[in-house]
């Protein structure tokens, strides 16, 4: 089984936050094929379209596998950041 890390990955799309829902679909239906081809290696959970920016939340086996998503899909990396600990509200109760 693969160990899969959890990432941040920012992507500088000019004009991304003023596209319509059929633009963002299209992006979205990219990445997934993109995906597909890759397999089990990598998995998209969401994203957060901001101004030119998506900031998108990826599980991988390595920076490696999302830039080849990033090839397959057509869609850019600025950074990639992996996040090694999430922390939320509740972590003030343990």
């Amino acid at each position: 089984m693969v160990h899969l890390k959890r990432y941040l990955v920012e992507r500088e799309i000019p004009g991304v936050g003023g596209m319509s829902i059929i633009e963002l679909c299209g992006a979205a239906r990219a990445s997934n094929q993109a995906i597909e081809k890759i397999g089990r290696d990598i998995q998209w959970q969401h994203s957060y379209v901001a101004g030119d920016r998506t900031f998108c939340i990826y599980l991988a086996d390595g920076e490696d596998t999302i830039h080849v998503h990033a090839e397959l899909s057509g869609l850019p990396v600025t950074s990639i950041t992996e996040i090694p600990q999430i922390i939320d509200p509740t972590t003030a109760n343990n």
